[in-house]
Formats: structure tokens, sequence, C-alpha cells
């Protein structure tokens, strides 16, 4: 076991996951990040292209002996999901993550860690620093905003890259081999906001969810975790049926693709009404416990007096379309695969809740591994956008990742790592989406995906297992050993 960070990076592997946990890489925000990576090329010169979207492909010839193997791509993302805890000030647009060691778990304090894309980086940097790992000729692919819009993916140019074989280092179970995804689409559904006067003789209160695990919602959809953003709706639907509240202010959840862990909602009432919100809210925070009681224990409901000011309040219409967008919105599994026990088929995920000057926006990711299912769920938000009124726009689409029956470095991979570690590799179908689908079909590569054990990923809870990332690290360099075989 490891004591100390300093101890880990002993390993160049932990050495660059380290230097990497130091610099800003918020989806979106990857610039200092991809920078780095150029400055690596420069001094260790290789060549290194950067193109319009920060994308860096760096290119290390082949080793002695290798030079007729195929030339292999080692893809990964740049970018991370930065979560963090309510009360914790980090800022991830300068802060550097805090690491910290338990047992044989790499956490971040209090923030998410990262894990898949910092191992991906460390690596692949480890690859091109070596001086005495053999491989073929190599171009390492590092994008951004995969955990967003795959934006960097999409826009790649594969007139740059050689290569025929794609291993893709974005799995998050080591001793499994990915071998095809889902597609899907990001809706943001919006909801127009008319406004009235607060009424007289009222109190602002705020309605907080919080205490849940969430989770990307790919990996973690299955898992019956609450929607901090649906069960609120189903609070304020349910109070509203027992006394006269007006609507405020509504928020929840961090990014589209991640299962809310909190939302909060403001709102005014009379004070005659005071003892009664309390008596709900507590009913409802044992409702949650009871109903959640496996996939999310520590869910809680409370109220709280607000510090929230001004008189403008949402109309009664457009509170109405706002409860009722919350109640009939598709949300979680959707339907499940009848070929590949246990993998969701098709799923929506309702993951930020905003209030803007003139409207809600209700941001969610739709998934599915069969398009005609996903277009079945952007049908109901569009039958529901025009019986509320208001609008669905769809954007940031990207493919499935088919499977595909033959498979040369499908069958090496199968292949080492029954001899190396006398087990047998599984064959995982998943429910997220990765950039593999697009690159698949923009470059005509063959691809498998690998990766070490991580949990409770894109979550402040997020822990990466040490032993399995260097097991998964020796894998690695077996396979790339093993490519003048093929």
């Amino acid at each position: 076991m490891y004591t100390s960070i300093q101890e880990l990076t002993k390993y160049r592997i932990f050495h660059y996951f380290s230097e990497v946990s130091r610099i800003p890489r918020c989806s979106g925000k990857e610039q200092q990040m991809s920078d780095y990576l150029v400055s690596f090329a420069h001094k260790h010169r290789l060549q290194v292209i950067q193109d319009e979207a920060k994308n860096v492909i760096i290119k290390k010839p082949a080793t002695f002996g290798y030079e007729f193997a195929p030339t292999v791509i080692i893809h990964g993302n740049m970018d991370m999901v930065c979560e963090k805890n309510r009360d914790n000030p980090h800022d991830f647009n300068k802060d550097p993550l805090e690491l910290r060691i338990e047992g044989d778990m790499l956490y971040a304090t209090d923030t998410s860690l990262g894990a898949d894309s910092g191992v991906a980086i460390a690596y692949a940097l480890a690859l091109l620093d070596s001086k005495h790992i053999p491989h073929p000729n190599l171009e390492v692919m590092l994008t951004t905003e995969e955990k967003t819009t795959m934006n960097g993916a999409k826009r790649i140019d594969p007139a740059l890259l050689n290569g025929s074989i794609l291993i893709s280092i974005d799995a998050e179970e080591e001793g499994t081999l990915l071998v095809s995804s889902a597609g899907g689409v990001i809706a943001e559904f919006t909801i127009p906001i008319m406004y009235d006067k607060r009424q007289p003789d009222t109190v602002l209160y705020d309605i907080h969810i919080g205490g849940l695990k969430g989770g990307h919602s790919g990996g973690s959809i299955v898992k019956g975790r609450g929607n901090a953003n649906i069960l609120l709706g189903r609070v304020l639907q349910h109070c509203a049926e027992h006394f006269d509240y007006q609507l405020v202010h509504l928020r929840g959840g961090a990014k589209a693709n991640t299962i809310p862990r909190e939302a909060e909602a403001t709102i005014a009432i009379e004070r005659k009404h005071i003892p009664l919100i309390h008596s709900f809210i507590f009913k409802w925070d044992e409702t949650l416990k009871k109903e959640l009681d496996m996939a999310d224990p520590e869910v809680y409901v409370q109220c709280t007096s607000s510090m929230r000011k001004g008189n403008n309040v949402f109309s009664q219409e457009t509170m109405t379309k706002v409860i009722t967008a919350l109640t009939f919105m598709p949300n979680s599994v959707q339907s499940m695969s009848t070929e590949v026990p246990g993998l969701v088929q098709s799923s929506n995920n309702l993951g930020t809740m905003r209030t803007n000057s003139d409207h809600i926006m209700l941001k969610n990711e739709i998934r599915s591994s069969v398009y005609s299912l996903q277009e079945h769920i952007s049908q109901q938000m569009k039958v529901l956008a025009r019986l509320l009124q208001s609008r669905v726009i769809f954007h940031s689409e990207y493919p499935a990742w088919p499977y595909h029956p033959t498979s040369n470095i499908r069958s090496l991979c199968k292949k080492i790592y029954k001899e190396t570690y006398n087990e047998e590799v599984t064959f995982v179908s998943t429910h997220a989406g990765i950039e593999c689908g697009i690159l698949v079909k923009k470059m005509d590569v063959a691809a498998v995906c690998i990766g070490p054990d991580i949990h409770n990923i894109d979550t402040p809870s997020e822990h990466l297992s040490i032993s399995s990332t260097l097991k998964t690290w020796e894998y690695l360099l077996t396979i790339l050993k093993e490519m003048n075989t093929m």
C-alpha cells in the first residue's frame, strides 16, 4: 500500500497523473491542458499537431523491430466533469485537485477526480516519454469536450492520422473490453416565464433536495438512483394539491450527462402555511428515504427560510407548465436490451434545471443503442413541448459504436489477457456515449476500449484503484508488444 502521493509518483504514470491533476481542465476549458501537451511534445522532440478545437495529436516512431506492425492510435480525452461538494470553495478554473490516498484508492478531496481522462493522458505521456517500451508507430490523440458535446472528436481531421487500430483509454472496469456504445443527443426544453406580483403577507422558503449519489447518466442510470430535479417536481406537485403557493425560482443539477444530486425551489407562501410546509417536507423526507433506501440512502428533503429577495413570482400558468414538465418528462431507463442482459437500451436524463430572466431551461441527455428509440423519446418531448406551448431543440448528436462480429485487435486483446492473467476478459457494451462511435465512423478503424477500475465517476466521491491502474498499464504494454504478430 502507498501512504503518500509522493511515494506513488515514483511510477511514471502516476507522476503524470499528478501533473495533470494540477492543470484546470473542465470540459470546454481545456486550453491550459492542450498547451501543456504541446509543450511536452516539443520538449521530447516529437511531432505534434494542435487543431482549432484544441485537440492534440502526438506521433512517436516505432521501436526497432516494430516498423512494419500496424500503426496504433492511443486515444483519450483531456477534459473532466468538474463536480464538488456544495460547501467546498474549490475553484476548478485555477485550483489543483487535492489528491489523497485511502488504501488502494486515489481520491480528490471533495471534488471529482477526472480519473478516466487523467489515466488516459498519464498512460499516453508515459508511453511517449519512455525509451525502453517496445511499440509500433504510435499516434496519441487527446480530444476536448468529451464530457459535454464531444466536439473535439467531431472536429478531428482523419487525414492527420494513419493508424488502422484504435485503443481508447476510456473504460471504467479493469478486466473488461468495451466493444460497443450508445448514441445520443442533447435536448434543451425551454418554458417561457410570465411573471406576477407576489401576494401580500407571504414569505419566501427554499425547498432543497440533496444527499443523492448522482453519477454519469450512461453508467449509473441503471442503478435506480434518484434524480433531484424529478424528485423536486414531485414535491412541488404534491404541495400544490394541498395549499396555495407561488413559485419564484428553480435550480438543479450540474451537467446534462450527470444524474443531478441536488435541486432547489424557492416558493412564496402565506405565513399561516409555514407549519404546513414544514409538515409536508418532513413527510417527503421520510417517503424518499424509504423509496431510495438501497440506491440513495443519504437522500434528504428540507425547507428553510430563503435569503432570496424580490416581489416577482412565476404566473400560475407558468408554474403549472413547469410542474407538468417535471411530472411527464421522460426520465431514467426507458427500455432494456433483449440481446445483452443488464444493458440499458434507451434512457433520458433530466440533468440540469435553470431559471433565466425569461425562461426555464430543462437540459436533457437522451441515449440509445437503437436510433428509432432515441427518436421516440425525442418525439415524446416534442409533443410535451407543444402541449405546454414551450419549445425543445436538439443538438450535439453523436452516433452509436456498433459491435462488429470479427475483430483482430479484439481477438488479440482476449488472447493476451488469458495468457497473462489466466482469466477471460469480458466483452462489454455500454449505455454511455463515447467518442469511439464518432471516431470509428469517421476514420474506419478497428477499435477496443480499456481502462482501470474507477468508482463513482464524475462525483465528489470518485476514486481510482491504484493496483488496477498499474495492472491495466501492464496489459496495454503487452498489447503493444504483441502488435508485430498481427
